[in-house]
């Protein structure tokens, strides 16, 4: 990992660096896309720079790397890389494009630090960035690799259901009438779509169904923003993809992922969250899955819900099957009002707990869940957008 003399050199000027960050990536933002504005027209996030979510999630990635090398010189955190590297090729990230990332992102350490960036601190700091850098290209290449396809590849719409008032499901096969490739349950595809101003703006969508089905299928939230601005693609997918339109898809990627396991399970997930669940949930009825498998969903109100006919379906084929559903209004009998509450619901030893919705409710699931003695390593989670864990830890 990093040699000594940067380890001693990162130690000492971490907490600088790591107090300046978010002026670091506020400013590398700015010169990255003031010299290349393809870059934010056709591959970031518009949104999420706009919010600067982006921003926050680059600052904590950067600093957790860096503390985890000189605290602890002989793990890699093979976790963070991995869930970073699926994101990346999802969006077609190239090992070049590393080269121009460094050159903005020490511009910008350079021009905010200032004397303070001596020869020795930024080679230091040049170690970190390629010691990531090269770990993700590394991990990105085994991915391209395994995925078999290489670009995008158009899809039509076979057909389009309403889930809900803002959710909509997308059923997909491929326009050249070629295979349908295999994924995992739980992982998604990036959706590329033209926008009018010209745009090619890139979203990731969990599959909702699991594999094995000639066609595949999406559900889609028209994000509409209280904070944050409008989605611009789910609102273009909502108001202009029909019924023999065509779209754009990547391989599917993705670290949460059904493994195959004879565990309990647990299933728990927030508002659009809920979409990795139905495809772990129809492929554990479809292969037979005879441990305990604990549902949790927590969403808005009973017609917020999405695909919860297909949640509480799937559930009833399985032999040992509970399902608790929250509402934070308008709840039936059969659930509970408020917010996801996991204090009282039973929780067989060993089990493995995948977790997908909000940060809030994913960070409240995960801290009941070790307090009932669920292993940290055996609880996996989803951020749609910027993975902000790390940012606010």
């Amino acid at each position: 990992m990093l040699s000594e003399q940067s380890a001693a050199t990162v130690r000492a000027t971490l907490p600088a660096v790591g107090a300046a960050l978010g002026e670091i990536t506020e400013r590398f933002y700015a010169g990255l896309f003031a010299e290349h504005p393809e870059l934010l027209r056709d591959l970031f996030n518009r949104g999420n720079q706009a919010a600067g979510t982006q921003r926050q999630a680059l600052a904590g990635s950067i600093a957790a790397f860096a503390s985890l090398l000189v605290e602890h010189p002989d793990r890699r955190p093979d976790v963070m890389l991995h869930r970073i590297a699926h994101k990346h090729a999802a969006l077609g990230v190239t090992p070049e494009q590393y080269k121009v990332v460094h050159q903005h992102l020490f511009a910008a350490i350079v021009e905010i630090l200032g004397d303070a960036v001596t020869p020795e601190v930024a080679a230091a700091w040049d170690e970190v960035y390629w010691l990531m850098a090269n770990a993700l290209i590394a991990i990105e290449k085994r991915l391209y690799a395994a995925s078999g396809q290489t670009g995008w590849r158009t899809w039509t719409v076979a057909g389009r259901v309403e889930e809900t008032a803002d959710v909509a499901t997308f059923q997909l096969r491929p326009a050249d009438d070629g295979p349908v490739p295999d994924f995992r349950p739980g992982q998604y595809v990036s959706v590329r779509v033209e926008l009018p101003d010209g745009a090619r703006q890139i979203r990731q969508y969990s599959l909702s169904a699991a594999p094995g089905s000639p066609l595949r299928q999406i559900s889609v939230k028209r994000v509409q923003g209280d904070t944050a601005p409008d989605g611009e693609v789910s609102g273009h997918l909502h108001a202009r993809v029909h019924e023999n339109d065509t779209l754009e898809l990547s391989a599917p990627y993705g670290d949460l992922a059904l493994d195959a396991t004879d565990a309990p399970l647990l299933l728990a997930s927030a508002g659009i969250g809920v979409t990795p669940m139905i495809a772990m949930l129809e492929q554990l009825a479809h292969i037979g899955h005879t441990a305990p498998v604990t549902v949790v969903h927590a969403d808005r109100s009973p017609a917020a819900h999405a695909l919860r006919a297909d949640q509480e379906g799937f559930a009833a084929k399985l032999p040992d099957a509970d399902v608790h559903f929250w509402y934070e209004q308008d709840a039936p009998e059969t659930a509970h009002t408020g917010r996801a509450d996991l204090s009282a619901v039973a929780v067989a030893p060993g089990t493995h707990a995948y977790l997908c919705g909000p940060l809030p409710f994913m960070r409240a699931a995960r801290a009941q869940l070790i307090e009932k003695g669920v292993a940290p390593a055996d609880i996996h989670y989803e951020v749609f957008g910027p993975d902000l864990w790390l940012a606010q830890d």
